[in-house]
């Protein structure tokens, strides 16, 4: 599913109208059918039900007019609710206000407020009030009309976004509903095309449901647009899936070398591989310091170990160098970085391997540490390179504030993937994948429960595997991030976000394989 910016979408408004032929006034028309429509398929038919439709001056607005009119001819019993003088709505807006009152129905404008919803709960609200060009913190009349809204106890349908969401429009985090200043949705319709900012957090907490309104948009102004942002649907990664063959055997099916763990950083080396093979991978040998080995022998069956020299702390020494190229040789990619430590010798030792290699590479956690001030030495190591950092780490890479890169995650994402001009995982809340050439892909699953820690270890086994099975580094990266994010949304539903841990994800990815599609058929 394609994705646009507030910016993009009104490009592609506007080539509708001025090159296309389309006139804003039956585009308003098709936008607001298609909310009424909504709103009669999620009430299950509306004759003789309440429905409430809370109106601004603008065009979202607009929408909102032609929706009651709709409704009110379907026989719902509708009241609309109009945040402004009869005078201030203007343009399309205007015309569509005129012929909702030709239907028989006379809104109520209350330009200072307040909304006056009825005193019995409606059916449903149709929030019609500010479109994506809000700025800010609403104002009142809006900032106490919305207050209302999210008051009321009725279910909420928005109207291409809830009204209010915008930079600055008050993130809930501990703050009570009545002080949240956009609208809590329980579905939001997405007019021509799902938004960024529904996809992604903040808005991603208030639209509720989404779906979005085919509303006519000639493909030729969306394409013109070169629009880059996408977010994977289910069949789309059901076709990305590696599908095993029946000659297949444990060399053909990738051979995934990892080195990872430290002293006390044990389990960050079992996740990654654990999750390695439990994502397809025929062959997983782990590199780790020798004194750890002893301990992990009884923890891996499946999985190969293999000793390396230590530093004195017990992280990787200089001299594993030698190893850990024997271990490139064998493979098919290498997966490094988990558990590791930031220790000097480690980090050197990171950096000279990662640069002489010539497979494939998921570099994750100490791995994206070991470049913090020598981002520079990333520049040609070639396109089949995943780095999944978070925002600290991408901080420390690239020297960008944490606040900055937390503001616009999809810049910073894709403004580190294009100087560095390899894949980047940008982890966190709506896990973005951005590659060198500009395209960012919004991941749709996960939850809050996955934010324990080695989360980020699993994810890496997983990425790690599926370059191994012959995936490029774009699409084993957002396949990666989907199948991890569904394996947490499966966990979750056993055990709860609460008491979700890391290997939870890893015994969910089975499950999240066959319910992305492994079952499809044999090619």
């Amino acid at each position: 599913m394609m994705l646009c910016t507030t910016t993009q979408m009104r490009s592609i408004d506007r080539r509708t109208i001025e090159d296309c032929g389309v006139s804003g006034f039956e585009l308003m028309e098709r936008a607001g059918c298609r909310v009424a429509e909504t709103a009669k398929q999620l009430l299950g038919g509306v004759a003789g039900k309440s429905i409430a439709v809370a109106c601004g001056k603008g065009n979202n607005g607009g929408d909102g007019f032609v929706a009651a009119r709709y409704l009110h001819l379907w026989d719902a019993s509708v009241t609309c609710h109009v945040l402004a003088g009869r005078m201030e709505v203007s343009g399309d807006a205007a015309r569509h206000l005129v012929r909702l009152e030709e239907a028989g129905l006379s809104p109520d404008f209350l330009p200072d407020g307040p909304l006056g919803l009825p005193d019995r709960p409606p059916s449903m609200i149709i929030d019609a009030l500010l479109g994506t060009g809000t700025q800010g913190p609403p104002r009142d009349p809006y900032g106490a009309a919305i207050s209302e809204i999210n008051l009321s106890s009725s279910p909420v349908l928005s109207v291409d976004t809830p009204s209010g969401l915008a930079p600055g429009c008050g993130y809930p985090q501990s703050r009570p509903s009545s002080e949240w200043t956009c609208v809590r949705a329980d579905h939001t319709l997405a007019i021509g095309l799902m938004k960024v900012d529904l996809a992604t957090f903040p808005g991603r907490s208030w639209c509720g449901g989404v779906e979005v309104a085919d509303i006519g948009f000639p493909d030729r102004a969306v394409e013109a647009e070169g629009l880059y942002l996408a977010m994977p649907e289910r069949d789309e990664m059901a076709g990305l899936i590696p599908v095993h063959l029946p000659d297949d055997h444990k060399g053909s099916r990738g051979r995934v070398a990892i080195v990872a763990g430290s002293a006390g950083m044990a389990g960050a080396a079992t996740l990654a591989s654990r999750a390695a093979l439990r994502s397809g991978a025929g062959m997983v040998m782990l590199g780790t310091p020798e004194s750890l080995v002893g301990a992990l022998t009884a923890r891996h069956t499946e999985v190969m170990l293999r000793g390396l020299p230590e530093t004195a702390g017990g992280s990787l020494s200089l001299e594993a160098e030698p190893d850990i190229e024997s271990l490139l040789s064998w493979s098919d990619v290498l997966a490094i970085g988990p558990g590791l430590t930031r220790h000097d010798e480690t980090t050197s030792l990171v950096r000279r391997v990662i640069a002489n290699s010539e497979r494939p590479v998921v570099i994750d956690a100490d791995g994206v540490n070991a470049f913090s001030g020598h981002a520079g030495d990333l520049s040609g190591l070639g396109p089949e390179v995943v780095m999944t950092p978070h925002a600290f780490e991408l901080s420390r890479l690239t020297g960008m504030a944490v606040e900055e890169i937390e503001a616009d995650r999809v810049a910073a994402a894709r403004q580190a993937a294009g100087s560095l001009r390899f894949t980047l995982v940008l982890k966190g809340a709506a896990s973005l994948v951005a590659s060198p050439c500009g395209k960012v892909s919004v991941n749709p699953t996960g939850n809050p429960g996955m934010a324990t820690a080695g989360s980020g270890d699993v994810l890496t086994g997983v990425i790690a595997a599926l370059l191994g099975q012959g995936l490029c580094a774009w699409d084993a990266a957002r396949l990666g991030v989907y199948l991890h994010g569904l394996a947490g949304d499966l966990g979750a539903e056993a055990v709860g976000t609460h008491s979700l841990v890391a290997g939870d994800l890893i015994d969910h990815l089975p499950g999240a394989f066959l319910n992305a599609g492994e079952g499809r058929g044999s090619p």
